[in-house]
């Protein structure tokens, strides 16, 4: 390994770690330099299996050896190695998992080619709480759904907090970002899929009626906690379902709705499209 020690915190080779606790530095920097962050040695070998390129690494000196046989393949790769005190002044906060990685973003597929052969997708429309994603992520890769659509607005599911919550099934997860309703309803269509809009209306079929007798393939959207789904959603919805509720709660949160509704309309494993989960991108 390239293995460089810190001598300084300031240093603009480590600007891809610095103050990482900063959001909205985060969300200007990260996807504007093409990078995003994968935390904890776990997360950085499931990246790497997605076939994504290190830019750099940032590790304690007591991880150093676990990190030897996943960069085997990246021998140019600098690692940027530091003392506890050091790697927490310059991130913002204890690096208790070890080391972390700077990556290049991948190139986002057309929504044709992650809806090819899926039979189960979530969309997660205008979702800004990015452990709300990360989770609804972990809840998708969990139960054997196929992929995931973003909104325009929706919360960046590769920021450090998303990925770290879903446990780096963002980076097994097909997934891919759709154009506003009146672009993606259409697409949606055109694969085969019947939109199944997870909300509260008065015309709404309950979760169990839906899935008695499920469609072949489902797009479930699920909405923002407090806001819900939008006006163009449920619009843009064939069926508008609800998540029976007892004692007074009229809701979950959205990666909760999401595992009760994918565990509903599940289908067996062996129909379920082909995905290898540590080599998926």
């Amino acid at each position: 390994m390239r293995i460089i020690p810190i001598d300084s915190v300031d240093a603009p080779e480590l600007s891809d770690f610095a103050r990482l606790t900063d959001v909205a530095l985060r969300r200007a920097l990260e996807p504007a330099g093409g990078l995003y962050i994968a935390e904890s040695t776990k997360v950085i070998s499931r990246a790497l299996a997605a076939g994504h390129i290190p830019r750099s690494v940032l590790v304690h000196d007591r991880w150093l050896a676990d990190l030897e046989p996943l960069l085997a393949e990246h021998p140019d790769v600098p690692v940027y190695v530091g003392t506890e005190s050091a790697l927490e002044a310059l991130t913002g906060f204890h690096l208790h998992r070890g080391a972390m990685a700077a990556m290049h973003r991948p190139v986002l597929p057309p929504v044709e080619e992650v809806l090819e052969g899926a039979r189960r997708v979530v969309v997660l429309e205008d979702i800004v709480d990015h452990t709300n994603v990360g989770a609804a992520f972990r809840a998708v890769a969990g139960l054997g759904a196929d992929a995931v659509l973003v909104s325009p607005r929706c919360a960046d599911p590769l920021y450090r907090r998303s990925v770290r919550v879903s446990m780096g099934t963002v980076l097994q997860v097909p997934w891919t970002r759709i154009d506003e309703w009146h672009d993606a309803a259409p697409r949606l269509h055109a694969a085969g899929f019947h939109i199944a809009a997870l909300a509260l209306a008065d015309d709404a079929v309950s979760l169990d009626e839906f899935a008695a007798h499920p469609p072949e393939r489902v797009a479930m959207v699920m909405g923002a906690e407090g806001d819900g789904l939008s006006r163009r959603a449920l619009s843009a919805a064939d069926t508008v379902v609800t998540i029976p509720m007892a004692h007074g709660v009229d809701s979950l949160n959205v990666a909760s709705a999401a595992a009760v509704a994918l565990y509903a309309l599940r289908v067996p494993a062996t129909s379920q499209r082909d995905r290898v989960p540590e080599s998926s991108a």
